[in-house]
């Protein structure tokens, strides 16, 4: 149990809280009663909460396994002012007091057990205008992605996109959308997060439902969203031309932006709109051009009429509608010329130490 929170306490109803704050944050927890803890287990524990109740005096006072980070002392009583001089003699991090410490203790304990590590490349995608293919190139990316053996987690960002997990085949898959994390503030385990979804191809989908649900706050987007990309790897946005508040807070977060344009002139009067919207949330914006129509601009013409870097030319993919009705989405073909695309994206947006080139 190397990664258990190791809980110290006698107080049932005490014991109770913590349990329930681990729980919050995706940890296990091991409680130890009775007789004073092993070096052993003192010291594999990513985070110790000793219960005031056992550093008020009693035989093992003063002979704690040894002083090391991450131990916390948790009372109740904010008129007892001698805790903190058990905290002293514990040699604790932090002494706290439930319940008005809570908020700080569930973001200490997912702190714990999401170690920290180089953030998640993260990748919206939307269209200069409906139908450029967007939400396709999105899974593909993710499928791509979790191919390579990343982690991945593809989040469906438009609401009124019917849902991706119809795109990868999986409607059916049982597992969390949207409408349960509607309320989701603060600090959320990244870890926990990853469990709790549907695994399809690979990777983590959070995707939006069928119902007439409520709108999705941007709180719950930023809670979500920063939860995903601690865990590292890749995470791929599918989002709306027109930004909702939700779809808002996704775009200032994103390390990459691709926005999909058909080579037609009336695709790029509708991209320059959504360039000064929705784009213009987004530090690095770049376009991929899809084939031109007669007369249309192509590939480094369509940017330069942008005014925006030409993150490359994605052809169509003959066979592509005929896999998606068969339940294979798009990027599964990794011959196709849409898993090659989004091969080589990744290898120049992604080098070894993950970083936007």
């Amino acid at each position: 149990m190397a990664d258990s929170i190791l809980i110290l306490t006698e107080d049932e109803d005490l014991l109770d809280d913590l349990l329930r704050l681990c729980a919050a944050a995706g940890a296990d927890a091991e409680v130890v009663h009775g007789a004073p803890v092993s070096a052993a287990r003192w010291e594999r524990a990513p985070l110790v909460l000793v219960g005031d109740d056992r550093a008020v005096a009693s035989p093992e006072a003063g002979r704690w396994p040894g002083r090391r980070p991450g131990v916390l002392l948790v009372g109740r009583d904010l008129d007892d002012h001698t805790i903190w001089a058990r905290g002293v003699a514990l040699g604790a991090e932090q002494v706290l007091h439930l319940p008005g410490d809570e908020p700080w203790l569930a973001d200490r304990i997912a702190d714990a057990i999401d170690r920290p590590g180089t953030p998640a490349l993260t990748v919206g995608v939307f269209g200069g205008r409906g139908g450029a293919g967007a939400s396709s190139l999105a899974c593909a990316l993710a499928v791509t992605a979790a191919r390579q053996g990343r982690r991945t987690m593809l989040i469906d960002g438009d609401p009124l996109g019917g849902g991706l997990d119809v795109l990868l085949g999986g409607e059916r898959v049982p597992g969390p959308r949207w409408p349960s994390f509607l309320a989701a503030r603060g600090r959320l385990s990244g870890a926990a997060l990853e469990e709790s979804l549907p695994r399809l191809h690979g990777l983590s989908l959070l995707s939006h439902d069928r119902a007439d649900g409520a709108r999705l706050p941007a709180e719950a987007m930023c809670t979500v969203l920063t939860a995903a990309r601690r865990g590292g790897g890749v995470v791929v946005l599918d989002l709306p031309r027109a930004a909702d508040e939700a779809a808002a807070e996704a775009l200032v977060q994103l390390d990459l932006g691709l926005l999909v344009v058909p080579g037609e002139l009336r695709a790029v009067a509708g991209a320059r709109r959504v360039i000064g919207t929705t784009g213009a949330l987004v530090r690095d914006l770049r376009v991929v051009a899809r084939p031109p129509g007669p007369g249309g601009p192509a590939g480094a013409e369509l940017a330069r009429l942008l005014g925006l870097p030409l993150a490359g030319e994605l052809p169509d993919e003959p066979g592509l509608s005929a896999a998606a009705d068969a339940g294979e989405p798009p990027g599964a073909n990794a011959g196709g010329v849409l898993a090659k695309f989004c091969a080589t994206l990744l290898e120049r947006a992604l080098p070894a130490e993950g970083v936007v080139a």
